[in-house]
């Protein structure tokens, strides 16, 4: 029984680093600086359907069941000192940053935000691995409409279309966002504990002009007729935003990855 016990754990293992290690090969493969960003939807098809079948358990973590009452993700899982206990601190998990593409894990406590902001330039895949989160983006309206509005935490505002305001709990379809499509403004609202690995490629790079930048919406509750003549649509649709500078109350903190190793 024993020995069986043994094959079991050693089998799980296995599976565990080989999709977590399959993952890795084919972001390698797919994100290299020959390839035009983004890359193809059939490549992206691929890397969405290997995604859509790692879990928790692939990238070690445990069942969000086991997460404690402070918002600290769940046990044995990150490794940082113990805060006060109505601080809800999202962690952050380094899988793999490298010059072409980035894997990493985000852990909400309940109710943690991470402010809408954007995404230059870049790809990135995003797969609920457990709970439940509530995702509201947009994309920029083109060409640029701009207006001076007074009043906000800049001089001026630029017109975006919302593109998705959804909750998505796990186990559920991997979420795609590119340079200009799929909603490359979002923020993310944790309805309950979860977990969300990213794949982000290029990475951010201040150097090459993908800084992150933050974002304030407003309700467009009212269209001008040059708008509306253009086919802009309903206004629900849409909403100006104001860039800001990075939230105070953005709390974040790094983890440990303790998932199976990646061979690079």
């Amino acid at each position: 029984m024993c020995a069986l016990r043994r094959l079991i754990t050693m089998t799980k293992k296995k599976n565990s680093s080989s999709s977590i290690q399959a993952l890795y090969d084919l972001c390698r493969d797919t994100f290299t600086p020959s390839e035009t960003s983004p890359p193809s939807s059939h490549a992206i098809h691929k890397l969405s359907s290997l995604l859509d079948s790692i879990g928790p358990a692939d990238v070690g973590l445990s069942d969000a069941s086991k997460e404690d009452n402070r918002g600290h993700g769940p046990f044995g899982i990150f490794s940082f000192n113990r805060v006060d206990r109505w601080a809800q601190p999202i962690t952050y998990v380094d899988i793999h940053e490298g010059e072409n593409f980035t894997m990493c894990i985000f852990c909400f406590p309940t109710s943690s935000v991470i402010p809408l902001h954007d995404h230059p330039g870049m790809t990135v895949l995003s797969k609920v691995l457990y709970g439940s989160l509530h995702v509201k983006a947009y994309d920029w309206v083109e060409p640029a409409r701009i207006r001076k509005i007074e009043g906000t935490d800049r001089s001026t505002v630029r017109l975006a279309k919302l593109a998705v305001d959804k909750v998505l709990t796990a186990p559920c379809s991997t979420s795609v966002l590119y340079p200009r499509s799929g909603g490359n403004l979002h923020c993310f609202t944790a309805l309950t504990p979860c977990a969300v690995l990213d794949i982000l490629a290029p990475p951010y790079n201040e150097f090459d002009g993908r800084r992150c930048s933050y974002y304030r919406d407003y309700p467009c509750s009212t269209l001008s007729a040059e708008d509306d003549e253009s086919g802009v649509g309903k206004e629900e649709e849409y909403a100006w935003l104001a860039e800001v500078d990075t939230p105070d109350d953005l709390y974040m903190r790094s983890g440990t990855y303790t998932g199976p190793p990646i061979q690079k």
